[in-house]
């Protein structure tokens, strides 16, 4: 193996391995580190500087982050399932906390000439907004409801987000001189083209829910919904009631928050029916536990045959029962178990068994080049479409995900808007801003905490159950108050505090070796990476995870780390006699629209 090139910002930045999962980059463990402080403000800008919504998505984010969460991979000790740190729900605890940020807003520049239209009013198109308002481009937001938030306000039900989270963070982008059309759909691409805008960003989402065409659809179509539509007209307050006995169609988290919802209009009886096996189900766990909690019962391995009507009215589902068959390749299959059909009867049936675009808004003849599926052809870097000035991003880009990730698509699109108004290449991005910086104050004392907390995951309140059920507004999560916030952020591992390696120094007194708690670090002669993971003191075999490589040492052999299990506790550069190893706080920020393409970047010389 080659000696690690420490300075490439990725190096660092892999290895703090929620940052790295996060589409939008959030330095996760400076904000759960102020949090610990009590600073609920600064936390909370850490946050909107990368994810915009921290109330938002601190109630509702898929939680990319806490998969990654090195506490889990490395806990032994705290039961049969270790968890990771509460990343998202410490981010809430932030927006709770958190004193006024008016005077913490971005400077808006005079206006520099050029306007921009953004279609569609949700977490894409507001973040391509805030991230370009600043820099004196005139915005203007087209939606087609009153107020903006896009999917964020009609999609998700009030008692997972409450209506005043989501007016004060979209407030903060609209008051920075947004021109917000409401109530106004555009409905003809080649019409917005000729109105004089200079760059154009599609950030229109996934509008339309997938129907179910099996016999009886049309006959009992009064009494089946699809999912989105239906979470739409309770969210505006059309639909107050359901009925008795319901059937949820799908697996993922619409379905969830159409049950719940459900449930919290009056109905009696409500299940959620999937085709596939629970483990395989697209919703997040914590939304189908929640569901689960809730008394709501999940069906697998039932295929939907018909629906079952007398004289137009639904009275139930049949389903087909199934089972997973692999092949030799792994690949799965769905077979019919040869059981007799099961039937569930219903009044009500919901149907959330996926999204899809709908362009049909975009004229054939307006240059903008589609694929096979009636997708935008995309640059996948730049998210520019075969008309130079035409953007795209969040669930109009590539089909459905998250907000966290229509997020990152706004920064992408709003970084090769700039930079194409600025007649620059666009294929050209801004470098990373990154930073290494020491943490010693003294021969044994360090300026962060690096005591690894035993507590396992502390658990978020809830409300009253019989309360909480009553209302489709009352907020079922309570949210961490501060003793336990501050308990939970010492869960931590700080894995931003990056071990950084000095050959020069190292005398191999096997000081590091003897005291590292988790046998990442080995000194032995070099070698193929595949015989280096065999022969370390404690076998790498996470593949995902890089192996830290120094240059020669004085003996010939080299230092390896496994950055896999490292609990970045520091006893290395404590034990250390010479100070080969150190403790240096490792801060990358990716640029945004306005920021150099080559910012300064400094970090850990070759080891």
């Amino acid at each position: 193996m080659q000696a690690t090139d420490t300075r490439d910002p990725d190096y660092f930045h892999k290895v703090v391995d929620c940052q790295w999962a996060c589409p939008a980059h959030t330095p996760v463990p400076e904000y759960i580190r102020l949090i610990g402080q009590g600073k609920y403000t600064d936390a909370y800008m850490v946050n909107w500087t990368s994810n915009v919504f921290p109330g938002i998505l601190g109630r509702t984010c898929d939680r990319p982050c806490e998969p990654a969460c090195r506490r889990s991979r490395v806990e032994e000790n705290n039961g049969e399932k270790p968890e990771p740190v509460a990343i998202c729900r410490l981010k809430r605890v932030a927006a709770d906390f958190k004193d006024d940020i008016s005077d913490r807003m971005p400077t808006i520049a005079s206006f520099n000439g050029k306007k921009i239209a953004c279609i569609g009013a949700g977490p894409a198109s507001l973040t391509v907004a805030r991230d370009l308002a600043p820099l004196g481009y005139h915005v203007t937001l087209f939606d087609g409801e009153k107020k903006a938030g896009g999917f964020i306000r009609t999609q998700i039900p009030k008692f997972r987000l409450p209506e005043t989270v989501i007016d004060e963070e979209t407030g903060y982008i609209l008051d920075m001189g947004v021109d917000f059309k409401s109530g106004h759909r555009i409905d003809s691409m080649k019409s917005l083209m000729g109105m004089g805008f200079d760059a154009i960003f599609v950030g229109s989402g996934a509008p339309r829910g997938r129907n179910l065409d099996i016999p009886g659809r049309e006959q009992a179509k009064s009494n089946i919904h699809i999912g989105i539509d239906w979470l739409a007209s309770v969210s505006f307050g059309h639909i107050k009631e359901v009925g008795k006995k319901v059937i949820v169609l799908g697996g993922g988290n619409t379905a969830m928050d159409c049950c719940r919802s459900a449930l919290r209009l009056g109905s009696s009886d409500v299940k959620v029916i999937v085709r596939s096996g629970f483990e395989e189900m697209k919703a997040s766990p914590w939304e189908k536990e929640d569901a689960l909690h809730e008394g709501i019962p999940i069906i697998n391995f039932h295929v939907p045959k018909t629906f079952e009507h007398v004289n137009g009215k639904l009275s139930g589902m049949r389903f087909e029962l199934v089972k997973a068959v692999f092949d030799e390749k792994g690949r799965r299959k769905l077979v019919p178990t040869g059981e007799p059909d099961a039937f569930f009867e219903c009044d009500t049936v919901l149907l959330a068994v996926g999204q899809e675009n709908a362009f049909q808004w975009i004229e054939n003849d307006c240059g903008i080049q589609m694929n096979e599926w009636g997708m935008p052809d995309l640059n996948e870097k730049t998210f520019q479409s075969s008309v130079t000035n035409i953007y795209f991003g969040g669930d109009a880009a590539w089909g459905p995900k998250n907000i966290i990730t229509a997020v990152a698509h706004g920064h992408e699109a709003a970084v090769s808007i700039d930079l194409f108004l600025k007649q620059q290449d666009v294929a050209i991005r801004p470098d990373p801003l990154t930073n290494l910086m020491s943490q010693k104050m003294g021969i044994h004392e360090w300026s962060y905490h690096n005591d690894v907390s035993n507590d396992t995951r502390f658990k978020v309140p809830w409300a009253n159950a019989e309360k909480a059920l009553a209302s489709i507004r009352i907020e079922v999560e309570l949210g961490f108050d501060a003793a336990t916030a501050f308990k939970e952020a010492h869960r931590c591992l700080n894995c931003d505090v990056q071990t950084v390696f000095t050959t020069e120094t190292c005398i191999e007194c096997d000081a590091c070796v003897d005291i590292c708690p988790m046998d990442s670090l080995t000194i032995t002669k070099i070698g193929e990476e595949s015989d280096l993971r065999g022969r370390l003191k404690a076998p790498a075999t996470n593949l995902s995870q890089d192996l830290f490589v120094s240059t020669t040492l004085k003996s010939g052999r080299i230092m390896v780390k496994d950055e896999d299990v490292c609990l970045h506790c520091g006893l290395c550069a404590e034990r250390c006699p010479t100070g080969a190893w150190d403790m240096q706080k490792f801060l990358l920020n990716t640029a945004q629209a306005g920021e150099s393409k080559h910012g300064a970047t400094k970090t850990a010389e070759v080891a």
